[in-house]
């Protein structure tokens, strides 16, 4: 009967028995410890979770914002003079129509932006293709959208500020009543908010001029984004509230 004894020891198989050795480390990503390349799916991830947490933060401070200004509305003020209560709220005339040309800015500016968003993703899906030499997927046209989205960004804050100089042109200023502080605060640290995305953009377009990686570009883009929409949500949620809770 035919028997088979091997050339090698078993334990020499992966060292110098021409089988090559498994390699150490890795896991489901499929990257291993020794390389080099960055982990760009990683920060992304990262870069999300750090966004979410800044969502939570900031609608924790409009959530505080909307209670405040919900109870001082229906809170009347001691007057020592006369020893007696009134109320003080006052009535403030919003330029609706300005407010709401800023709104449809900040909408279409929320389209756009998810546009760039999946434009530059599709871009850092296509990087490792485009690589390949020999490989050529044409050349395509793309549109501006992040530009576009910084433009109108930067119209609505311009809108705003126009607002709140029609507010001032009406006699009515962040002291005239507890009504017009509250309509400036909201307003403003929206808008602040806002601008902090807008430099968010800027950076991006930065990067894209000093040709940076493309993967880099996208977990910029990818979180101002989300950021973006959380923003244009937000502002539709003041303007609901300075609307209905008068």
């Amino acid at each position: 009967m035919a028997t088979y004894v091997p050339n090698s020891p078993v334990s020499q198989l992966g060292g110098g028995g021409g089988v090559p050795r498994p390699p150490k480390g890795g896991g489901d990503d499929g990257r291993y410890p020794d390389s080099n390349l960055p982990d760009y799916s990683g920060r992304l991830r990262r870069a999300r979770l750090g966004l979410i947490c800044a969502i939570a933060t900031v609608s924790m401070v409009f959530v505080s914002l909307t209670s405040a200004y919900v109870v001082r509305r229906g809170l009347p003020t001691f007057d020592d003079s006369s020893r007696t209560y009134f109320r003080d709220w006052g009535s403030v005339q919003l330029p609706w129509l300005l407010l709401a040309i800023n709104t449809v800015l900040l909408l279409i500016s929320s389209l756009t932006m998810e546009k760039a968003r999946r434009n530059i993703a599709r871009s850092a899906a296509l990087a490792p293709v485009r690589s390949i030499p020999g490989i050529s997927l044409g050349d395509e046209k793309t549109f501006p959208w992040l530009s576009v989205t910084v433009v109108l960004g930067f119209g609505f804050l311009i809108g705003q500020w126009m607002a709140w100089g029609e507010l001032r042109a009406r006699g009515f200023f962040v002291n005239t009543n507890p009504d017009s502080s509250f309509i400036y605060l909201l307003t403003a640290a929206h808008a602040v908010h806002l601008a902090g995305g807008v430099m968010a953009l800027l950076w991006a377009g930065t990067t894209s001029l000093l040709h940076r990686p493309i993967e880099g570009q996208r977990i910029v883009v990818d979180v101002t984004a989300w950021y973006w929409h959380f923003m244009a949500l937000l502002w539709i949620y003041i303007f609901a509230l300075l609307a209905f809770v008068r």
